[in-house]
């Protein structure tokens, strides 16, 4: 009888090994599956106002985590799934509820801005791409990060490839944070050959003192600034923490 149950036992020890190497960060890992058409304008419908609330989350620049580029305007840009709507479905949203797929496609967990080249299908296109095939020239580590966070709260899987990369990417990372790149030269409509410094006075500066407030950041609409926005080094940092008016 003990010795039958020492069978069982290690059988029991087995089953669970093979589970747990069957998961990655509490990821189910196994193929892309697609159990159902897939339709992303009628499945994954989202408004277009989620521009302006990205934008807002940036501190009201228009700006692309992948390559690091700031614009004038977010006509320049396209809204961006980190986590492509037809990888979803693929990694489990086919079988969810028109309600979930919904929440899905709006979500500004899921939500940045990127350039159309590299949005939309094309040489060097994200184009619905896993981690595995695509990933972005900066933000490596808030990108993989906000892959693992999407998933997660949706109980998407990762197939081996995906979750390979995405550890190894995340294995090297001292912050998962958005790095704000600074922008040497950033044209705008009405000036040109000016820098950067010179447009962050010209936008936000409204009493031309040189220095730019938080009551003139918030009346523009892009409090929080963090360090590497146009407006930071105009303003006092006074903890010294990179964010100014939180």
């Amino acid at each position: 009888m003990n010795y039958l149950a020492l069978i069982f036992s290690f059988y029991i020890l087995i089953s669970a090994s093979a589970t747990a190497s069957d998961t990655w960060k509490g990821l189910t890992v196994k193929p892309e599956n697609r159990c159902s058409p897939y339709n992303k304008s009628e499945q994954y419908p989202y408004p277009q106002s989620v521009e302006d609330n990205v934008v807002a989350s940036m501190g009201g620049v228009v700006y692309s985590p992948y390559s690091g580029q700031y614009f004038i305007s977010d006509k320049e840009t396209d809204i961006e799934h980190i986590v492509a709507a037809s990888e979803a479905h693929d990694s489990g949203l086919c079988s969810a509820s028109s309600e979930v797929k919904a929440l899905f496609a709006r979500d500004m967990l899921n939500l940045t801005l990127a350039e159309p080249k590299i949005n939309r299908c094309g040489s060097g296109g994200k184009c619905g791409l896993d981690a595995a095939e695509w990933l972005p020239a900066k933000n490596k580590c808030w990108f993989a990060n906000r892959i693992l966070a999407i998933k997660s709260k949706y109980n998407l899987s990762v197939d081996l490839a995906e979750a390979n990369t995405l550890d190894t990417i995340l294995a090297n990372c001292n912050s998962t944070e958005m790095i704000f790149y600074p922008k040497e030269e950033i044209p705008l409509q009405g000036y040109s050959n000016v820098t950067g410094s010179a447009n962050a006075l010209e936008l936000y500066d409204d009493d031309n003192n040189g220095r730019i407030t938080c009551l003139e950041a918030k009346s523009h609409g892009i409090t929080p600034v963090r360090k590497g926005h146009l407006a930071y080094n105009f303003m006092h940092d006074r903890n010294k923490d990179g964010i100014v008016c939180n």
